[in-house]
């Protein structure tokens, strides 16, 4: 069976504190764990009221002192953002705590809005269209390789040494990303959810069709990542999706807000056109009983030649989320594999 793993964005519920989100984030790490997920990772945005999870390398730090065997990543470090001399520090810090746990996984969008990026890096834009070469120094730096020769940085070491080094993944939604994970010889994650799909196959074939083996990685590796629910019945996940549906229309408003409660929601006077979007939104979502969903994340699995499928979840309810990841671990018989 496909194994499983989990992308956490540390997301706003309203009437909530939006520190919580992130105590939740360590906390759902910990059960993941228990009930056999393989990875989990976080994400990173900026300026977001939604998606909380600001500094992803502190919370693995926090991760990876309250959990023990599940690899745990970055899904992922925006790099135009910052020096890759300091990424690379900041992960060879993490792996000091979790030695041989730690993905870093790498984007290149700017998981903002344009003045936010700038505020956070004011060469972001160049540094954006420097990414290979970003990405070449940060791998030697992380994996304690040498810089190529004549690099004016080619003396510098990243600290703390050891004898594990964080893996590298690519993330992204377009045929960029897969060339340049391709190029570099190193895993690639895809984000399903983002586009609903379009462009992943397309995406995948040109990962591995363009593949360079490299020695961690002779053959190419590939992932998805999902967004899916799954509750006690098909009725119960429509209800708590509810939520995301929303949500999402909201958004195409350009309104960004925390995640509202089913029941908050249920009276709202939709426009027909909105209602319309709705419908839309649930037909094409991931959602339902856990067998459903167990099988439909396997259906997709063996459509895209993948043995692995990152699994993204949004509920109002924290108990809500843990319960979906609980049911999908016991549906895909998680226990049971090695």
């Amino acid at each position: 069976m496909v194994q499983l793993s989990v992308l956490d964005q540390s997301t706003a519920a309203m009437g909530q504190p939006e520190d919580q989100a992130i105590r939740d984030t360590i906390e759902l790490a910990g059960l993941c764990e228990a009930l056999g997920y393989r990875r989990f990772w976080v994400s990173e945005h900026h300026n977001h009221p939604t998606i909380l999870g600001t500094a992803p390398e502190i919370v693995m730090a926090a991760i990876g002192q309250a959990t023990t065997s599940i690899r745990i990543g970055s899904a992922g470090v925006m790099l135009p953002h910052y020096a890759p001399l300091k990424v690379a520090e900041q992960f060879r810090v993490l792996d000091a705590i979790a030695p041989g746990r730690i993905d870093l996984g790498l984007g290149r969008a700017p998981g903002s809005d344009g003045m936010t990026a700038h505020a956070l890096n004011p060469n972001a834009q160049q540094d954006a269209e420097h990414f290979p070469a970003n990405v070449r120094d940060l791998s030697a730096w992380v994996s304690g390789q040498p810089l190529i020769d004549g690099h004016p940085f080619g003396e510098l070491t990243a600290h703390p040494r050891s004898a594990t080094s964080p893996e590298i993944w690519m993330l992204g939604t377009s045929d960029y990303g897969a060339q340049v994970a391709a190029h570099f010889g190193i895993p690639y994650c895809f984000a399903h959810f983002i586009t609903d799909g379009r462009g992943v196959e397309r995406a995948l074939e040109i990962y591995r069709e363009t593949y360079k083996p490299s020695e961690r990685h002779p053959r190419p590796q590939a992932n998805v990542c999902v967004w899916a629910l799954a509750a006690e019945s098909d009725a119960e996940a429509e209800r708590l999706f509810s939520s995301r549906a929303h949500w999402k229309l909201a958004r195409e408003r350009g309104d960004l807000r925390a995640v509202e409660a089913p029941e908050a929601i249920a009276d709202y006077p939709y426009t027909d056109g909105e209602r319309l979007r709705m419908a839309q939104l649930k037909e094409t979502a991931l959602y339902g009983s856990a067998a459903r969903v167990a099988s439909d994340l396997q259906t997709l699995a063996d459509g895209y030649g993948i043995d692995e499928i990152v699994v993204l979840t949004w509920t109002f309810d924290q108990a809500d989320r843990r319960r979906s990841y609980e049911l999908l671990a016991a549906a895909s018989d998680l226990a049971g594999q090695p």
